[in-house]
């Protein structure tokens, strides 16, 4: 069957695979719930049902705010194929952000996790004339729950007058307006339609090596349109999702339902490598050569090929060493695509070497969000790029560096905000992506900035941020960093210690720990950050170099607010927070000079 809107996905799933029990599952106090797609389509028919008789039309917005479950699948197929708008929001945001995205959005009904979010936003909502009802996802005393809207629509069920909606939803029509987290400013809602993200799903699914046999592990937000669009195409695929209970228990659930696949943002595949070096360097003896023996293949790895040597050697070290970083991902893993920020091309190589494939990939909340990815097609991978522009997509280099595309992907606009959609699509129907890059002789796209980001010294002398906090990142004794400088006689670094790290090294050198915040002015400790940094210079241009650092006294989170609900960097927000950390850096008298 031919699948122009996203909830033709359900009848596909249903009619193109064998049963399964599993098509989604969520872990509930200690065991996982599966449900067939008979039960999902049940499930979503139920709630279609329910706000038809609620009075809900097409066009009618409603809310999700909640962390990853099967319910928010159920609820999303419910809402679209009635001809409503899903407006997911992440759980992670402030308070005035949830009273802007649902006033501004004239949302009718919200549905929100628990007990926790409940809290966050009830004081808030006698102030949006548009809401009519909450539900829960979990039983709260005196609140409607999921069930109570799916026990509505069994009561009033009403096949007939679902039929007679379908063929009036069209791929043009609104699917979802989602709210960007944005580092400044209010949130901006990107209007997405069917066929934005169908575009999407249509034109990356084979690049996925999974059938209706495997299973995937989802961990990233549904509230992002990147996991999302990942979510529809599994289920065009006919792959059982499995949703993580939270990011601390990615690990037991890789090993409890071996996935054969998994998307991600890079600092996942981060935190995992830093964990292996951190074993690895607890070794003793032979174990410990061994171990960085293979790791050392494999930072050398290159898809184009390397000796027949090489070869033998890296098949003993995957026998050896690589073979049980492949157990911790459950044992498998056929491919982990990365997407949201760069990739360490390193990271790429040696996951790659240990076989351990990841696949990277670039695009933005207003582009549906895929623009370019890998592939393993002949030619289609290139480490430290994001792949070459998908085959229904666009890409063009603007004059200044930035990043132009154009296609079916593209959003409609900002929800009631037609300057900024003027200034993000120009009359040509390109769409300015923000983002600095080029496009390397093999047609592969490299990112080298933020546009927005790019700032210039006093010398007159632009830097591109991002690409030298992406570098830094590389350090095992380093988690975040921020450059700065704008205006200023040199570039300058916000640098954020690994801690577990730190703690580690600390013992191996007999430093005693004490707290983060005293160990980061610990004489010991600062001389070899700037050991680190003075490295790391070396392959900088002199107009690049960080002359100062300060080293934070604790990590940056999206609670904290230093990062946003996608995990990249609140510039102007750390900046007005650690404003005297800034002064510090450019102001005292003795300049410390690496």
């Amino acid at each position: 069957m031919e699948i122009t809107r996203i909830f033709d996905l359900l009848p596909h799933f249903k009619s193109k695979f064998k049963p399964k029990d599993d098509a989604l599952a969520g872990k509930e106090e200690g065991k996982w719930i599966k449900y067939s797609i008979d039960q999902y389509i049940e499930a979503a028919n139920n709630i279609s049902f329910a706000f038809l008789k609620l009075g809900i039309k097409k066009g009618d917005k409603i809310a999700t705010i909640t962390q990853n479950r099967p319910e928010w699948n159920f609820l999303d197929m419910g809402i679209l194929q009635i001809g409503a708008v899903h407006v997911p929001i992440y759980p992670t945001i402030s308070e005035s952000d949830y009273k802007y995205i649902l006033k501004h959005a004239e949302v009718k009904f919200v549905f929100v996790a628990g007990k926790e979010l409940l809290s966050k936003i009830k004081h808030i909502l006698p102030e949006i004339p548009s809401i009519e009802g909450i539900y829960t996802f979990r039983q709260i005393e005196n609140v409607k729950h999921l069930q109570d809207l799916i026990d509505l629509g069994k009561a009033n069920h009403a096949p007939e007058k679902l039929n007679a909606i379908n063929p009036t939803i069209t791929s043009d029509d609104v699917a979802t307006l989602i709210y960007t987290s944005g580092t400044t400013g209010n949130p901006k809602g990107v209007i997405l339609n069917h066929n934005n993200i169908i575009s999407n799903v249509l034109a990356l699914y084979h690049i996925f090596p999974v059938d209706e046999t495997c299973k995937c592990l989802s961990y990233l937000p549904v509230s992002h349109v990147y996991e999302r669009t990942n979510l529809y195409i599994y289920q065009y695929l006919g792959v059982s999702i499995y949703y993580a209970e939270n990011m601390g228990t990615i690990a037991d659930n890789l090993k409890e339902i071996h996935p054969e696949m998994l998307t991600t943002v890079p600092r996942l595949l981060e935190k995992i490598y830093d964990k292996i070096i951190a074993k690895g360097r607890k070794l003793k003896g032979i174990q410990k050569s061994i171990f960085f023996w293979a790791l050392k293949l494999g930072l050398e790895y290159d898809i184009t090929g390397k000796s027949l040597f090489y070869k033998l050697q890296l098949n003993l070290a995957n026998k050896l060493v690589f073979s049980k970083w492949r157990e911790a991902l459950g044992g498998n893993m056929r491919v982990i695509v990365s997407g949201g920020a760069a990739l360490q091309p390193r990271l790429a190589k040696v996951y790659t070497a240990g076989k351990i494939k990841v696949l990277e990939g670039y695009g933005l909340t207003e582009t549906s969000p895929v623009i370019a990815v890998n592939t393993f097609e002949p030619g289609g991978r290139k480490f430290g790029t994001v792949g070459k522009p998908l085959k229904n997509v666009e890409v063009k280099i603007a004059d200044d560096g930035e990043i132009l595309c154009k296609g079916p992907n593209v959003m409609l606009g900002y929800y009631k905000e037609p300057d900024l959609t003027k200034e993000a699509i120009d009359e040509g129907g390109w769409f300015h992506t923000g983002d600095l890059g080029r496009i390397e002789p093999e047609g592969h796209l490299k990112i080298t900035g933020r546009k927005k980001a790019l700032f210039k010294t006093a010398m007159g002398k632009y830097i591109s941020p991002e690409h030298i906090e992406n570098k830094l990142v590389e350090s095992p004794f380093i988690d975040a960093a921020l450059i700065i400088g704008e205006n200023q006689k040199f570039a300058g670094a916000m640098i954020v210690p690994d801690f577990n790290h730190l703690r580690s090294w600390c013992a191996v050198k007999n430093i005693p720990y004490s707290s983060d915040k005293e160990m980061v002015n610990h004489p010991e400790v600062k001389k070899r950050f700037q050991k680190e940094v003075y490295d790391f210079n070396k392959d900088l241009g002199s107009f690049e170099q960080i002359k100062k650092f300060e080293l934070m006294e604790s990590e940056w989170s999206i609670q904290t607010g230093e990062l946003t609900a996608n995990l990249k960097l609140r510039r102007n927000f750390i900046c007005q927070k650690y404003k005297p950390v800034i002064d510090k850096i450019f102001n005292i008298k003795e300049e410390v000079l690496i």
